[in-house]
């Protein structure tokens, strides 16, 4: 195909990517009608339909599919092979992406990267916060980052952050109402506040260990978040429990705006690690990333 033709796959992957010619043409920085003759040129040129679309969405045909797994990772390629370039400059440079829970963006990302930037100000960080277990590799990202036990076994895994223990904690003025639990089984007279999890639809399943046995409780409560700022500001408000990463509610516990309770119960899991897959090893600017995270 001639070179000048590259850019129409671009915009066909990005579109594809995107599911949406509007986000697609913010991105590329074009209008959305000029992106649509874009892709009408290549499917004419090609002979073959690559999207279908409809009111709602925008999705790749079979034909479409072939394209998009025959070409991204080529075009990933490329991109990796011209970001290690940098390493002919004074300063590395490149964008990097990483996809992350809301906790670890706020409680490991952004603590250590702050300060990273202030060193490499060509290196433009692009964080995205969702609860999903995200395809790293189908969505374009540099790098993702997980507990340590959800890590894919053929991804490259750096650690990130000490273990995460997870606390049970609600106000005083909720616990004036409501005696304490004692044990997890007490939590079913109580209200809690829940998190909905993306991924299956289902919520948050809370977790305890004590002398090697596990408990796992369903609960039930009046508020419901899909993510765990909410639901610490639903604790202090006094609207029940909330079950929260122990660093989350460390201050307002020593400050006495909340309560700890089921402290031998409170379960530890691994923590945060980074993960990425062998080829972003290209990049300077990425490794100068891996080695700002990396726990020590």
């Amino acid at each position: 195909m001639a070179r000048e033709n590259f850019n129409d796959l671009q915009a066909f992957l990005l579109v594809a990517k995107e599911g949406n010619f509007t986000r697609a043409a913010a991105q590329l920085g074009i209008s959305q009608s000029a992106l649509s003759h874009t892709i009408r040129g290549l499917e004419t040129r090609l002979g073959v339909r690559l999207l279908t679309r409809t009111t709602r969405s925008v999705s790749p045909t079979p034909a479409g599919e072939r394209l998009m797994l025959s070409l991204g990772p080529r075009f990933e390629e490329i991109e990796a092979e011209l970001a290690a370039l940098s390493e002919l400059r004074d300063k590395p440079s490149g964008t990097i992406r990483i996809t992350t829970a809301e906790h670890a963006a706020s409680f490991v990302l952004w603590p250590k990267l702050a300060k990273f930037a202030e060193s490499y100000p060509d290196i433009a960080i692009e964080i995205n916060t969702d609860y999903r277990l995200t395809d790293i590799v189908a969505q374009r990202y540099d790098a993702g980052v997980r507990l340590g036990d959800q890590v894919e076994k053929d991804m490259i895994a750096v650690r990130i952050a000490p273990d995460l223990r997870m606390a049970v904690v609600a106000s005083p003025s909720y616990f004036a109402k409501c005696p304490p639990p004692v044990t997890p089984h007490d939590l079913a007279g109580h209200r809690c506040i829940n998190l909905r999890l993306p991924t299956y639809g289902g919520l948050n399943i809370w977790e305890f260990e004590k002398d090697g046995h596990v408990l796992k409780a369903r609960v039930e409560g009046q508020w419901t978040f899909n993510s765990s700022p909410p639901m610490l500001r639903a604790a202090l408000a006094g609207f029940g429990l909330a079950y929260l990463p122990e660093d989350m509610a460390t201050a307002h516990i020593a400050e006495g705006r909340l309560q700890p309770v089921l402290q031998d119960w409170w379960m530890s899991y691994p923590g945060y690690h980074l993960y990425y897959t062998s080829r972003r090893q290209s990049s300077p600017a990425f490794a100068l990333v891996v080695e700002a995270l990396r726990l020590r």
